[in-house]
């Protein structure tokens, strides 16, 4: 049995979406050598080194435009290429100390932004946003068909 879907939840979501979009043109922008539209590689290279065509599939772009981000990633001393142990002819990607740098002064502004959105908030509320984000986020990638553990 399909679940009643409120006209609300359809307009809340486009509300909070587009305050999420207000909000990140006033944020800080990437580190000074960073295009922003290749910084979710550089989250989704903090969980694992990967191959270019597994990054496209996880942020859902094509290999192309991400080989041409990797490359500038690379230039600007975000990201190491290394043969992959499990096939020689293939490179895996991982991230540099300074990759690793920007990665975690992001996530400490993003957590010092949200502290002060919902820091009067109970735990019991935060744990329930997560949870549910989790869960809409679970949902969304597989209506997409792409891999779970997408961009941060």
């Amino acid at each position: 049995m399909q679940p009643t879907i409120s006209p609300r939840l359809g307009d809340e979501l486009v509300r909070v979406l587009k305050l999420m979009q207000a909000a990140r043109s006033r944020w800080p922008g990437p580190a000074e050598g960073l295009d922003s539209s290749a910084f979710p590689i550089l989250f989704v290279l903090s969980r694992e080194p990967q191959r270019v065509s597994e990054i496209a599939d996880t942020i859902h772009s094509d290999v192309s435009t991400v080989s041409r981000q990797v490359a500038g990633l690379i230039r600007s001393g975000f990201v190491d290429r290394t043969p992959d142990p499990e096939d020689r002819r293939a490179q895996v990607l991982t991230l540099t100390q300074d990759g690793r740098d920007i990665i975690a002064t992001h996530r400490r502004l993003r957590d010092e932004w949200l502290s002060r959105l919902v820091g009067d908030w109970p735990d019991e509320d935060l744990t329930a946003l997560t949870n549910l984000l989790a869960r809409f986020g679970d949902s969304l990638q597989d209506h997409l068909g792409g891999p779970q553990d997408g961009i941060s």
